[in-house]
C-alpha cells in the first residue's frame, strides 16, 4: 500500500467525480447537491486518511511523493509531495470546500454548472498546495482562474461582470509574472530543464538574476495574497461573489499566495529572500494599518470584510519577513486562522444578506432582535477577528510579534518600531470589527418596519457556523495541534538562511 498515489488520487478525484455532475438527472436540484456534498467529504476523509496514516510529522523531508512522467518531449513531470507546510492548507481546503458546498445550497439558478465549479476549485486549490514541480505548480495555479471568473461572472451581485474582469486581469497579469520566473528557473544553468523543486532548491543563481526571480514570482503571489498596492480586485471581486464563492476566496484562494511566498521565495531563493526582507516587513506593517483604516469607509458589508482580511494577510507577511522559526511559524498558524474565521464571517455576512436583501450597512440596523443566532455567532466571530485571547487569531498575530522580537536578522530598535506601528494596527482592528456589529445588529432601524419578522438561521446555517467557529477556539486554546505539523519544516527552511 505505500506505493498507493494517494495524493494523485486527492487532487484527480473532486474534478473527475464532478464532470459526472453533467450526467445526473436534470429535474431538481437535490441529487446534485447531495452528489456535490458527497463527493466533498468522501475527499476530505481520503485526504484525511492519507495523512493520518501515511505521514510522518517527525521528517522534514517531502514524504508521499510521486513522479510520473507525463509529457516526454521536454521533461513534463507530474510530481507531488507534501511536507509540514503544505499538509495544514490542504486540510483547509478540505473543510472550507465542504462547508462551502453546504452553503451553497440556495444556488438554484444552473446548479449542476455551479456544482461542477465548486469541485473544480476543490482540485484546483489542492494542486498547487501538493505540487512539486514548478511547471505543474503553475498549471494548477490556473486551473484556479477560470472557475472564479465563471462563479463570478454567473452569480455574482450587480457589479459582477466589472469584479469578475478586474478579477481576471490581475490574476492573469499576476500569472505572468509567475511563469516567466518558473521558465527562468527552468531554464538556468543546465541544457535540460529542470523544473523539480529539489534540484532547484540546490541551485545557485548569480545575486542580480535572483532578484529578478525574486521579484517575478513576488508579483504573482502578491496579486493572489494581496499584498498593498495590487489588492483592489480583492474587495470588489467579494463584494459582488456568492457568498459560498467568497468563502473559498477569502478561506483558501488568498493562503495559495502566502504558501507560494513560503515554499519558493524563501525556499529557492534564499539570498534574494534575505535582501528582500526588511521590506516584506515595511510592507506588512503598512498593509495592517491601511486596511484597517479603511474598512470603516466602506458601506458596502462584504467590502468591509475584504479589507480586513487584507489587514490580517499583513500579519503573514511579517512573519514570513522575519527570517525565524517563531515568526514562520505564526505566519503559517495564521494562515490557517484566517482561513477558518475569514470564511466564516463571510458566511455570516451572506446568510445576514439572504434574510433581509440589503448590501449597505447604513440601511442595516437592530437586527439582533430578529436573528439572534447569527447575531450571537457574528459576534463570537467578529471577536476572534480582533484577536480575542483564547481564539485562534490573538495565538497567531502574538507568535508572529515574537518572531519579530527574536529575529536575530534585525537590530532592536527596528524591532521596537516595528512592534510599534503593528500595535497601532492592533487596535485598529477593534474599531472597525466593532463599528460593522454596531451597524447591523444594534438600533432600532429595522425594528420600526413593517415586514421585519424574519427566519432565524436553519439547522444547516448553525451547523456551518459552528463547524467554523470550534477550530477556531481549538486552535486558541491548544494552538501545538497546528505547529506539530510545521515546526520541523520551518526549523529545515531557516537553517538555510544562518
Amino acid at each position: 500500500m505505500n506505493n498507493f498515489p494517494w495524493l494523485t488520487l486527492v487532487v484527480v478525484f473532486p474534478i473527475s467525480a464532478g464532470s459526472l455532475i453533467f450526467f445526473l438527472p436534470h429535474r431538481g436540484n437535490k441529487v446534485i447537491r447531495w452528489y456535490t456534498l458527497c463527493i466533498c467529504i468522501m475527499e476530505l476523509l481520503l485526504t484525511t486518511y492519507a495523512f493520518g496514516y501515511r505521514f510522518q510529522l517527525d521528517d522534514p523531508l517531502m514524504q508521499l511523493t510521486e513522479n510520473y512522467k507525463w509529457i516526454n518531449f521536454f521533461d513534463f513531470y507530474w510530481r507531488l509531495g507534501i511536507d509540514g507546510i503544505s499538509i495544514g492548507p490542504i486540510l483547509l481546503t478540505g473543510f472550507i470546500t465542504t462547508l462551502a458546498a453546504l452553503a451553497a445550497w440556495p444556488v438554484t439558478r444552473d446548479s449542476r454548472l455551479f456544482h461542477f465549479l465548486m469541485l473544480a476549485m476543490y482540485s484546483g486549490q489542492i494542486g498547487p498546495f501538493s505540487s512539486q514541480d514548478l511547471l505543474l505548480f503553475f498549471i494548477m495555479w490556473e486551473l484556479e482562474l477560470i472557475p472564479v471568473y465563471l462563479l463570478l461572472s454567473m452569480w455574482g451581485g450587480k457589479k459582477r461582470l466589472y469584479s469578475a474582469t478586474k478579477f481576471i486581469l490581475y490574476t492573469a497579469g499576476g500569472s505572468v509574472f509567475l511563469l516567466i520566473g518558473v521558465l527562468g528557473i527552468g531554464l538556468y544553468g543546465s541544457n535540460e530543464p529542470t523544473f523539480n523543486f529539489e534540484t532547484s532548491a540546490n541551485q545557485s543563481y548569480p545575486v542580480a538574476l535572483e532578484i529578478l526571480f525574486y521579484i517575478g514570482f513576488f508579483i504573482a503571489f502578491a496579486v493572489k495574497s494581496p499584498i498593498i498596492p495590487l489588492h483592489t480586485w480583492l474587495p470588489d471581486t467579494h463584494g459582488e461573489a456568492h457568498y459560498s464563492t467568497c468563502m473559498l476566496l477569502a478561506g483558501i484562494l488568498l493562503k495559495m499566495g502566502a504558501y507560494g511566498l513560503v515554499r519558493i521565495n524563501m525556499e529557492l531563493l534564499p539570498h534574494a529572500h534575505s535582501i528582500f526582507s526588511p521590506w516584506l516587513m515595511i510592507v506588512g506593517t503598512i498593509q495592517i494599518i491601511y486596511a484597517a483604516l479603511t474598512s470603516p469607509g466602506q458601506r458596502n458589508l462584504k467590502k468591509r470584510i475584504a479589507y480586513s482580511s487584507v489587514s490580517h494577510m499583513g500579519f503573514i507577511i511579517i512573519g514570513i519577513g522575519s527570517i525565524s522559526d517563531t515568526g514562520l511559524n505564526g505566519a503559517i498558524l495564521q494562515i490557517i486562522s484566517h482561513g477558518f474565521i475569514g470564511a466564516a464571517l463571510f458566511f455570516l455576512a451572506g446568510t445576514s444578506y439572504d434574510r433581509i436583501r440589503l448590501v449597505y450597512l447604513d440601511e442595516m440596523g437592530g437586527m439582533a432582535i430578529a436573528i439572534p443566532k447569527i447575531f450571537t455567532t457574528f459576534s463570537i466571530l467578529s471577536m476572534a477577528s480582533l484577536a480575542l485571547p483564547g481564539m485562534s487569531g490573538f495565538v497567531a498575530e502574538l507568535i508572529v510579534f515574537f518572531g519579530i522580537l527574536t529575529s536575530q536578522k534585525y537590530l532592536l530598535i527596528t524591532k521596537i518600531v516595528m512592534t510599534f506601528v503593528m500595535t497601532i494596527g492592533m487596535i485598529l482592528t477593534p474599531i472597525y470589527s466593532l463599528s460593522m456589529l454596531r451597524q447591523m445588529f444594534y438600533g432600532y432601524k429595522l425594528f420600526n418596519a413593517q415586514n421585519s419578522y424574519f427566519f432565524d438561521s436553519g439547522p444547516r446555517e448553525l451547523f456551518i457556523s459552528i463547524a467554523l467557529l470550534l477550530p477556531v477556539i481549538g486552535i486558541g486554546i491548544y494552538p501545538d495541534f497546528v505547529f506539530s505539523l510545521s515546526v520541523d519544516k520551518v526549523e529545515a527552511i531557516i537553517s538555510i538562511f544562518f
